[in-house]
Formats: C-alpha cells, sequence, structure tokens
C-alpha cells in the first residue's frame, strides 16, 4: 500500500468534483475547489475521520467494498479505480522489473504484416522491436541506443528543434499526457524497478511539463485513435493508430494502418517501397 501516493491520487480526485456533479448543492462558503472531505465520506457511506486519514496518508489498508464506495462516490472511470486498488494494495503488483524481451511470435508477426507499421513497447515506452516500415515512418531505431529509444524521454527530453514535434505528429500534446498516464500506472505496478523509477525522477527532473501533468494525477486506458505524421519524404500521411496489449510481458504492439484504396495508403505504399529499396540497398554487397 503506497499511502502517499494514495491519498494524492484521492485528493486530485475530490478536488475536481463539483458538488452538482454529484447531486449536492454548490453553496456560496466553500473557500476551495471540488467536495469536501465530509461529502465524500457521505457519498462512499464510510466515517469521514478515516476518509481524512486516508488523504493524509495515516489510515491502515482499506477493504474492497470501502474502494468500491469511494470510487462510486468519486466518480471514478474504471482505469482510476483500477489504480486505486493498485495504490491501496488490493490489486496484484509486480514486485520484479518490467520485462523487455519480447515473444518471437510477436517478432515474427511484425515481419509478416502487409502495409503495416508496427513498433513493440515496454512499460517504460522503449521500443523494443519494430518493422522495416516503422523504421522509414519514425526512424532507424536499430542506429540508436537503447536508452534513446525510448519514446517518453523522446517526447520531453529529446533534442527536437523550435517549432517542430517528434516525428512530426500532429498530436504531440495529447501524446505527452498520455505518456504520464501510462508512466503513473506503471510506477504503480513496479515500485522497486528502478529502471521505472529512475525513468520517472529523470522526466520529472528534466521536463517542467511532466512534473505539471505528473502532478494532476491522471490515469486513463489508451484509446483507439489516428495520428498524422508529416514525413519528410512523403508528406502528410493521417494513419490508424491501434494499441494491443501484451498481457503476459506487459507490452504493447502499436500498429498503423490505412483505410485500402485512400490517399493515406498509397502514401504508406511509398514509404513501404522507399524502405524496401533502402534495405536492399544497404545490403548489397
Amino acid at each position: 500500500m503506497d499511502k502517499h501516493e494514495l491519498g494524492a491520487f484521492l485528493r486530485s480526485r475530490r478536488e475536481r468534483l463539483r458538488p452538482e456533479d454529484v447531486g449536492l448543492p454548490s453553496g456560496s462558503r466553500r473557500r476551495t475547489p471540488g467536495l469536501r472531505r465530509e461529502e465524500v465520506a457521505v457519498l462512499a457511506h464510510i466515517s469521514t475521520e478515516y476518509y481524512v486519514r486516508l488523504e493524509q496518508g495515516r489510515a491502515p489498508r482499506p477493504s474492497g467494498e470501502v474502494l468500491a464506495g469511494i470510487a462510486g462516490a468519486l466518480r471514478l472511470t474504471d482505469a482510476e479505480s483500477d489504480h486505486l486498488h493498485v495504490l491501496a494494495g488490493t490489486a496484484p503488483i509486480h514486485t520484479g522489473l518490467h520485462r523487455r524481451d519480447v515473444r518471437p511470435s510477436i517478432l515474427a508477426l511484425l515481419e509478416r504484416l502487409p502495409q503495416t507499421a508496427g513498433i513493440v513497447i515496454s512499460a517504460t515506452f522503449e521500443v523494443l522491436a519494430w518493422n522495416d516500415l516503422a523504421a522509414a515512418l519514425m526512424e532507424d531505431f536499430a542506429a540508436l541506443a537503447p536508452e534513446d529509444r525510448n519514446l517518453a524521454r523522446k517526447a520531453f527530453l529529446g533534442p527536437t528543434p523550435p517549432h517542430e514535434t517528434m516525428y512530426g505528429i500532429s498530436d504531440a500534446a495529447e501524446f505527452r499526457h498520455h505518456v504520464v498516464m501510462e508512466l503513473r500506472s506503471t510506477l504503480a505496478r513496479y515500485p522497486s524497478d528502478p529502471a521505472v523509477t529512475g525513468l520517472v525522477e529523470e522526466l520529472r527532473d528534466g521536463s517542467p511539463e511532466f512534473t505539471r501533468l505528473w502532478e494532476r494525477h491522471d490515469v486513463q486506458a489508451a484509446q483507439t485513435q489516428t495520428k498524422t505524421f508529416r514525413h519528410p519524404a512523403v508528406g502528410e500521411i493521417t494513419l490508424d493508430c491501434d494499441s494491443l496489449k501484451l498481457t503476459d510481458r506487459d507490452q504493447h504492439l502499436v500498429l498503423y494502418t490505412t483505410p485500402r484504396g485512400s490517399r493515406d495508403a498509397d502514401a504508406l505504399a511509398l514509404l513501404n517501397m522507399l524502405a524496401t529499396e533502402s534495405k536492399t540497398l544497404n545490403t548489397a554487397p
């Protein structure tokens, strides 16, 4: 049970709710934003004293029933509720290191996918595996040291020129927010992994934006979305981006595809052809 993080998370969720969100009158004498602690306690059917101690990091581990009541009172999403249980120590956590070895069948799948750029990322956003089309779309990961393949580090600390974004993506701000939310969940699952704690510390020390987003205590499941890249060879290309959870190793397989017959499909096919030609030239005797 991480009492400090649990208290901070509860406080952040409480302060985001308005009384009218839970059917209470707003009143005119509220000096601070959000619900009062006693209001949350009433909604969760627990004592105000116990809830106050939870936020202050002084309470013993709450039961599953208490956590369910608090999750309902604070209107938590499924992802936020799962995170609450992890922080309270009522859900399994990983006491070892997060895995970085990719299953051989996934490596083979990456190479067999037609007209699809694919990467595998770890729980800390390190790119662990990729196919040729992904390298052509993003960059040649094989030429980078492992620490430079980390998308979280690249998003917040990378040497991106002014007025440009990582890989020219159109949703850079949303991606950085997504990174922070995922890393917060990762830290809760791997509280003793130095690679996880070290990365979070490095990002907090080196990026004011990461620190600002981190203090929001947001957690959220990954969403299926589209992503637009501005590529120097084929121009702007919009791709469907699907992130598939590889639960046995706590990794994600991220696939970039386009609808058949679209202009973006033509651009992706051209990029694939350029990648194939480049690979042929590089391997020629």
